[in-house]
């Protein structure tokens, strides 16, 4: 090896190698480290797994997409940091990275074969006319979620992994009894106790607060209060009205458009039969004779343990292996074919029945032709328009003239605020880009022409803005003197309890303080954690009663205008002869919480073996979002992955 590179080092290769070392000095400096720049940065590293700054923002956006649709209103990047909703995600993301590198490693890889019939098991990638896959709905259909098929095919891989793992965890777990006794004990012990409420009408009521506290107790709560930031924006729209006719569209080109689809639009012959599939072809020629001499073919396939893959009225597209489906498509009824060389070893088939297919007629489809046709053209003229309005925008003219002059709306917007609501609360409906280019203006400003995708263009002029501001206390006396009536008279209703509760500590008999104070003292046995029990005592008896050791007091609110004095007198342990079924009964619910606490704690392990990392600053960086002022500096790496 020391000739090797002795060898070397007199060749003309190491010359010029030594030359470049010296060049890149030159260019970047003899820094300390000198690898420290080189490739790329990652947001997460996980092993041989990692994600860059491009695929972060784009998983990152897709989960911005999930909460926007279920919020039902924008959400915004920081939106989702203010709620540290990206370190989350960085966290979980790094651990499933990690976990995955760590089972890649240690052997746990599925085959080709898996992620195929998982593929096929999506309808959305097949044409729901013709039955056949789609090249065209199977690209959309990854596009619209900002996939491609190569991430597909990881993604399913990834899952069959953790699910693997997953069961290998839960196979053959089970809760130690002592576990759900522990459980069914604590349902079962009962507790006896006395009791008495304590009324506003003991503690007193506050009076009428005066113009100083209202303002004090204003502003401590400033942030409720203050009113936020709306903006007002004419929208160009550049889509045909609500009342304006719709595109006219002639027969030639329904004519022309059904030729060219017809026989995608046509219903393909359908086939049910059943097959079975075995490694040999001496395993499929003896299948074969079984079903020919008329053996069910149940039967056939659990005498040579295999799974029989029955298929009902699918067309010859739908069939994952082309040889299978050629083959079955040229059997005739209850015919069964010869050993069919596949994918996946040697396949039999049996033929059951066949659907004709079915053409369709340019008076079925005409309206759906028709309608996409229309469609069509109002994407060009929408186009079109855009293209007018781009042009009078760069002779010069302003927002509304150019409008004009590209025959497209304008129309007033309702103040709105930075998420997207109105002065009512309400959500308003309106794309997300808009809202966003609404508040990357200012006053007077107008945007370029705004793509929000499937055929629809904006523009948009920031009109007004109507800064966020507290109210006078004139304008909200009446609420607000409410609000501080009531935590006054929830303030004064918990001293009077603490204060009597004080007196039980300090060695009074309970019946004498409840008898000073005008209340009646409750006294029960045998009360259980129950939901009758909840709804005899109240919420606050229940939590004082088992909240405390025997001989304790208890202080709780019992509503919200009572708070409720107690002594927990005596405690009964279960009777084992009824807490036994109970332990049983919960032993499967604590197996399956022990199992998913272990799944979660090898997935943790797994990525601390892979010494799993995150950049929380990149991170930020990649969505454009400053890091909080207030905010602590994120770990490095996620803290389930350092124990």
């Amino acid at each position: 090896m020391i000739t090797y590179f002795r060898n070397f080092a007199k060749s003309k290769w190491a010359a010029g190698l030594f030359a470049l070392i010296i060049l890149s000095f030159l260019i970047v400096g003899a820094q300390s480290d000198i690898f420290a720049n080189l490739g790329p940065r990652h947001i997460i590293s996980a092993g041989d797994r990692s994600v860059d700054s491009n695929q972060f923002r784009g998983n990152f956006e897709r989960v911005r997409a999930n909460l926007q649709e279920q919020a039902g209103r924008p959400v915004s990047y920081d939106d989702m940091v203010k709620e540290n909703l990206h370190q989350q995600y960085l966290d979980s993301q790094t651990q499933r990275l990690g976990f995955l590198d760590w089972a890649y490693k240690a052997g746990i890889r599925p085959g080709k074969e898996l992620v195929l019939a998982e593929i096929r098991k999506i309808p959305a990638f097949f044409n729901q006319i013709t039955g056949q896959f789609d090249k065209d709905l199977y690209a959309q259909a990854l596009a619209q979620q900002n996939l491609t098929s190569e991430m597909l095919e990881q993604d399913l891989r990834d899952q069959y992994v953790t699910s693997h793992v997953g069961s290998a965890v839960f196979a053959g777990l089970q809760a130690p009894r002592v576990y759900a006794a522990l459980l069914a004990g604590q349902a079962l012990e009962t507790r006896d106790g006395r009791w008495f409420s304590v009324t506003q009408d003991m503690a007193g009521r506050a009076g009428a607060p005066t113009d100083a506290q209202l303002t004090a107790f204003m502003k401590e709560n400033e942030a409720r209060l203050r009113s936020p930031e709306f903006r007002m924006i004419s929208l160009v729209l550049f889509t045909p009205g609500p009342n304006d006719p719709r595109p006219t569209v002639t027969e030639e080109q329904i004519q022309e458009r059904y030729e060219f689809r017809k026989a995608a639009l046509a219903d393909p012959e359908k086939r049910t039969f059943v097959t079975l599939t075995v490694p040999t072809k001496q395993a499929a020629d003896k299948i074969a004779a079984d079903l020919r001499a008329g053996k069910a073919p149940a039967e056939v396939a659990k005498a040579n343990n295999i799974q029989l893959g029955d298929y009902k009225a699918t067309p010859q597209a739908a069939v994952g292996d082309p040889a299978v489906g050629a083959a079955v498509f040229g059997l005739a009824v209850d015919q069964v074919s010869a050993p069919i060389q596949g994918r996946l070893g040697f396949t039999v088939a049996k033929l059951a029945a066949i659907q004709a297919g079915q053409a369709v007629t340019l008076e079925s489809a005409r309206p759906a032709l028709t309608q996409e046709l229309q469609a069509e053209a109002v994407k060009a003229a929408t186009y079109a328009k855009v293209e007018q309005f781009e042009k009078a925008r760069q002779e010069g003219k302003n927002l509304a003239d150019a409008a004009t002059a590209a025959k497209a709306r304008v129309i007033q917007l309702p103040p709105f605020t930075q998420q997207g609501q109105l002065p009512d609360g309400q959500p308003m409906n309106a794309p997300r880009q808009v809202l966003e280019s609404a508040y990357t203006l200012t006053k007077g400003g107008e945007s370029d022409v705004i793509d929000a995708g499937d055929g629809q263009y904006f523009a948009v002029r920031l009109d007004d803005i109507r800064p966020s501001a507290l109210p006078t206390l004139d304008e909200v006396r009446a609420p607000l003197g409410q609000q501080w009536t009531l935590r006054e008279n929830a303030r004064l209703l918990s001293a009077k309890a603490e204060q009597l509760a004080g007196r039980v500590r300090a060695g009074e008999d309970i019946a004498k303080v409840a008898a000073e104070a005008g209340a009646t003292l409750t006294v029960r046995t045998g009360v259980q954690q129950s939901r009758e029990s909840q709804a005899q005592v109240g919420d606050g008896v229940l939590r004082g009663l088992f909240g405390q050791s025997k001989g304790q007091v208890f202080s709780d609110a019992q509503s919200q205008t009572a708070f409720v004095v107690g002594r927990v007198d005596a405690i009964h342990a279960a009777n084992p002869a009824l807490a036994a079924p109970l332990a049983e009964q919960a032993r499967p619910r604590l197996t399956e919480e022990l199992a998913n606490t272990l799944a979660d704690r090898t997935i943790a392990a797994a990525a601390a073996r892979t010494k799993s990392r995150n950049d929380p600053a990149l991170a930020l960086q990649a969505l454009g979002v400053e890091a909080p002022a207030a905010a602590p500096a994120a770990p490095a790496a996620p803290a389930s992955a350092k124990k």
